[in-house]
């Protein structure tokens, strides 16, 4: 298995190369061939608009120049990856627009905004009344993590990320299953939020350790066990939710772990890469091309995960 991933890495290193963005080319950089976190924020200047929000389809399933909470998260994401400090200029900015566009009130920012339906996206990314409901605290809470994780303590950004982490806790504490992408967020604001446990613990009745337990004990449920049904469909798998063997859930989930990892060797495409299991349906020819992004996204995560499993050694 290590040969073929590896062999599936050197071939989709050369897809990465001819066909994949320069954001997941200079990310690829990044992680596999040390390259600069320079190079990445460079690329992600060009999604970044003069608001300090995410647009321009750094999300390829909607086309929106404008900025959006969620593009902003989707970048907010990869300056994580790369280590971003709290003093470079794209996260200051990126911070700015945080703080002039959540609803200090419900804790929350809007992922979807009407401008959405002007351009080509997914139906998932279409905008209408009480569209938020269906998304709650996706993806607010790791929104959040961003503001106390790049703001200093007790700052005015710092209180209102900690404000939305007091109300993204009590919305989790009475929930049993959760949207797989929204257990996502939990997972990232948690990791982001640890080196500042105490301080949680300190303003929260509900303990760090507790509210970590609850999230894995809602993704271990949310997994499909059903190792035969996995290629059909849009299922949250193990490694939707485990991105290293360490990972808790790692010894909860056993060998399906493995089986998911198996058969993410067995898909790569003689390209190396993997197609996405998802299509919009309308907007056929800007599918095709977002679906082109998309394969470049899933070879660079892929391969990460690969790695971190040993798999590329």
């Amino acid at each position: 298995m290590n040969e073929l991933s590896r062999i599936g890495y050197e071939k989709a290193k050369v897809y990465i190369l001819s066909k994949a963005r320069e954001l997941e080319l200079s990310r690829f950089v990044f992680i596999f061939e040390n390259g600069s976190k320079e190079s990445v924020i460079e690329q992600l200047k060009i999604y970044q608009n003069d608001d300090g929000g995410f647009g321009h389809g750094i999300e390829p399933d909607f086309w929106s120049p404008y900025s959006t909470p969620m593009a902003t998260w989707a970048a907010g994401q990869i300056l994580m990856e790369i280590g971003a400090g709290k003093n470079d200029p794209i996260v200051r900015s990126m911070i700015s627009y945080l703080l002039n566009t959540v609803n200090t009130e419900t804790g929350m920012w809007n992922p979807i905004l009407p401008e959405n339906n002007n351009f080509p996206h997914a139906p998932w990314w279409h905008w209408h009344e009480g569209v938020q409901e269906n998304w709650s605290f996706n993806p607010s809470v790791e929104l959040a993590a961003f503001l106390v994780h790049w703001s200093d303590e007790q700052s005015d950004a710092a209180e209102i990320g900690w404000g939305t982490i007091d109300k993204a806790v009590s919305h989790l504490m009475n929930k049993k299953e959760m949207d797989r992408h929204e257990i996502n967020n939990y997972q990232q604001f948690l990791i982001i939020i640890k080196p500042q446990e105490a301080i949680f613990n300190s303003r929260n009745p509900i303990s760090f350790e507790n509210v970590y337990e609850r999230i894995l004990i809602i993704a271990e449920k949310s997994v499909d066990k059903d190792v035969s049904a996995w290629s059909e469909g849009y299922k949250a798998l193990p490694l939707d939710f485990i991105d290293h063997p360490d990972h808790p859930l790692r010894e909860r989930l056993g060998a399906l772990v493995d089986q998911n990892l198996l058969m993410y060797i067995e898909q790569m495409s003689e390209e190396g890469i993997w197609d996405i299991s998802w299509n919009w349906g309308i907007y056929p020819e800007e599918y095709e091309i977002a679906r082109g992004y998309w394969k470049g996204i899933l070879a660079v995560n892929r391969y990460k995960q690969l790695r971190a499993f040993g798999y590329l050694e």
